[in-house]
């Protein structure tokens, strides 16, 4: 399943147009151009309709917003929605504060998302269940993710992605645990923006979003896998881990995808 998706998107490079944070806006250009797709970088209010003409995706990311940010993402993803054109969200530090929590509700109640995708704490939050995030890390242990998970993906029609030892990703109804993965990939800076970056890569040739999301997450999870196999530490595992997403094939994914459906 995810190798026929790694294929089209190398065969295809669809355009994926961020409106993402300065910390990791380097790494989310680059793994989406590793992955096989081509990335842009365009957050100005006055170019965004335009730019998100020619994309197949758009992936909105509050890690470092202001209000004037949010407001040239609802309107690039308006545009998105007039055009039909996927949008991922990473509602990072969802909880953390007033802001960051009413800019993502913010958000979702006036673009049509297609995926979310977040951390427990901060899936829990967006959903009305708590959680506890500490600055933009999930802390503690969230008993009733799923249920949350499910809960979200229900009210906005979209699908939601909760990131952790163990993914879950769901549509409200189906239900499908990703076990690819690698703990160094919790020790870097950007793992989880990355990810964002590579969900748009999929949705953006795989109109079957729930599938899409599933198999970039394991993708991602597997070249993780891949790039721990021979490191020294974090540090080393981050320029392995560009390579493993760099040279990873469709045969190779195919057959290294770990992944549960359940309900």
């Amino acid at each position: 399943m995810v190798g026929e998706i790694l294929k089209r998107i190398r065969e295809n490079k669809p355009l994926v147009h961020h409106i993402t944070n300065y910390v990791t806006v380097n790494e989310c250009a680059n793994i989406t151009l590793f992955t096989g797709a081509l990335p842009v970088m365009a957050h100005a209010e006055e170019e965004v309709e335009d730019m998100v003409k020619f994309a197949s995706a758009l992936v909105l990311n509050i890690g470092t917003l202001d209000p004037r940010q949010i407001d040239a993402m609802i309107k690039a993803g308006k545009k998105a929605n007039e055009l039909g054109i996927p949008v991922v969200l990473d509602p990072v530090g969802a909880g953390a504060t007033s802001l960051r929590t009413e800019s993502a509700k913010k958000i979702l109640d006036e673009v049509k998302i297609t995926v979310i995708k977040g951390n427990s704490a901060e899936i829990g939050i967006l959903a009305g269940m708590g959680g506890e995030i500490k600055g933009v890390e999930a802390v503690g242990k969230h008993d009733n993710i799923l249920e949350a998970a499910k809960s979200l993906a229900k009210r906005y029609g979209t699908v939601v992605v909760v990131t952790g030892k163990e993914d879950i990703v769901t549509d409200g109804e189906k239900v499908a645990f990703v076990l690819n993965g690698h703990e160094y990939m919790g020790r870097i800076v950007g793992t989880g923006c990355m990810s964002a970056s590579v969900v748009g890569a999929f949705v953006g040739v795989e109109k079957d979003y729930m599938k899409a999301a599933v198999s970039a997450m394991s993708f991602f999870g597997i070249a993780g896998e891949i790039a721990a196999s021979n490191v020294q530490g974090p540090s080393s595992f981050k320029n392995a881990f560009m390579d493993a997403v760099f040279n990873l094939t469709p045969e190779e994914a195919d057959s290294r995808e770990k992944i549960r459906w359940g309900e």
